[in-house]
């Protein structure tokens, strides 16, 4: 994918990087730490390895992701994010994971929070008491 030169916004720009359904959820896997290419297969529901690795590409070449290969056999390849563009996109991720959050508190769907292990039913309840829910 290329970045078109036709913007009226910079927030165009990034919601051309970002956009689809995985690129989002791929950083945010890697938030804590780098990640190999069967980590963040394991870690992503229903993406295909080619997905995976088409989306891996396209945030390389954005700026939002390196990649690592380690010398020897079996071949070890890492993700990560940049230390620039990558690392700071994860503010603005945790920020739309709370709002996700907040939805889905909102709609009933304590459930899914909790089997992802997003939430605990702890956690859950205390944002209903802070919320006055």
């Amino acid at each position: 994918m290329k970045i078109r030169t036709d913007y009226t916004c910079p927030l165009e720009i990034v919601h051309d990087i970002i956009k689809g359904k995985w690129k989002t959820i791929i950083l945010y896997q890697m938030k804590d730490r780098p990640k190999s290419l069967s980590e963040l297969e394991q870690g992503i529901d229903g993406i295909s390895q080619k997905m995976l690795l088409e989306q891996l590409k396209e945030l390389i070449q954005f700026g939002l992701v390196e990649k690592k290969k380690f010398i020897g056999y079996p071949l070890h390849v890492e993700y990560s994010l940049t230390r620039g563009r990558g690392v700071y996109m994860i503010e603005a991720l945790k920020i739309m994971q709370k709002i996700g959050v907040d939805y889905m508190l909102e709609y009933g769907m304590d459930e899914e929070l909790i089997c992802k292990g997003i939430l605990t039913e702890e956690e859950i309840e205390s944002i209903r008491l802070s919320h006055g829910r």
